[in-house]
């Protein structure tokens, strides 16, 4: 199995987490509130547990279809170059999908979940997602030939990256690391409600597939942080499971097969009567009333 470096990250989080928390109370900003937190940090302590499980799921299909591959791809640098661009296209992907379908959406709108954004909101992670096949958007690099151990180890690296850039505390960079990798100003307005700024930004470590693939949304104004309608609770079963029962009631009080399959496969919001709206029906009605005025 990959080593977990992840874990070995873990009280460098808890150090910066606690001089952002510091930094907060001297400056009087409002980074942080407690309650909040602590659900973050709960959420972060599920999501390890449950993920000594998902793990070894994740760890036999990647083996399995490695056994199948199509190269044996040698460790040298250039691997480790290649692995790290093709994890990182993989996770741009999934994070596309996951705020694309709500399958997907209803293990990643835990991070999104929080109205507060600091250290502690990268650790608000789900309990569901490797466990519900998240993992399945990076099937093709051990069939391609990547190790399987290579393919956890870059995703625990990309994840390590991701940490840091849950700030408010650093406003921007100088131009050329903005115009290549995520950072904290490009990853506020992932977590931004704001309607320009939904479904923007969804690199990992590197922003410039945003920018090749259209969903690249540089910070204008402060993001309001949080979803479009807020779960308001702090309870993490609450937060780790609502999303999941709130789409499979709808499902099944849908009126048909086809429109239950639709609430679990379309956008998120999508709904069979009217009553939701997914991200681009938002748009076009503001696009529409624009053009009446």
């Amino acid at each position: 199995m990959a080593p977990e470096i992840l874990y070995f990250a873990i009280p460098g989080f808890i150090i910066l987490l606690v001089l952002e928390a510091w930094y907060s109370w001297k400056e009087h900003k409002d980074y942080y509130e407690v309650k909040d937190t602590f659900s973050s940090l709960a959420m972060g302590i599920g999501n390890v547990i449950s993920g000594l499980l998902a793990k070894l799921v994740v760890l036999a299909a990647f083996m399995l279809v490695y056994k199948f591959r199509l190269f044996t791809l040698p460790f040298t640098w250039w691997m480790w170059a290649l692995a790290f661009f093709a994890d990182d296209l993989s996770y741009y992907l999934f994070h596309y999908t996951s705020h694309n379908m709500r399958w997907f959406w209803a293990s990643h709108v835990v991070h999104h979940s929080s109205q507060r954004y600091n250290l502690s909101t990268a650790l608000r992670q789900t309990w569901t997602g490797n466990l519900t096949g998240g993992f399945v958007f990076w099937m093709w690099m051990p069939f391609l030939g990547f190790h399987p151990v290579v393919v956890m180890l870059m995703q625990q690296i990309s994840l390590i990256y991701q940490f840091w850039i849950h700030t408010e505390a650093i406003y921007m960079l100088p131009r050329p690391i903005e115009f290549i990798f995520n950072t904290p100003s490009h990853h506020r307005v992932h977590h931004g409600s704001n309607l320009k700024y939904l479904d923007k930004n969804h690199g990992g470590v590197l922003i410039i597939w945003d920018r090749l693939f259209g969903t690249f949304q540089p910070e204008e104004e402060r993001p309001t942080y949080g979803l479009t309608k807020n779960i308001d609770t702090y309870n993490p079963v609450r937060i780790a499971f609502k999303e999941w029962g709130d789409m499979f009631r709808q499902a099944w009080r849908s009126g048909s097969v086809r429109n239950g399959i639709n609430y679990i496969l379309r956008p998120p919001g999508w709904s069979h009567d009217g009553s939701g709206k997914t991200v681009r029906e938002m748009r076009n009605e503001k696009e529409k009333q624009k053009n009446i005025e």
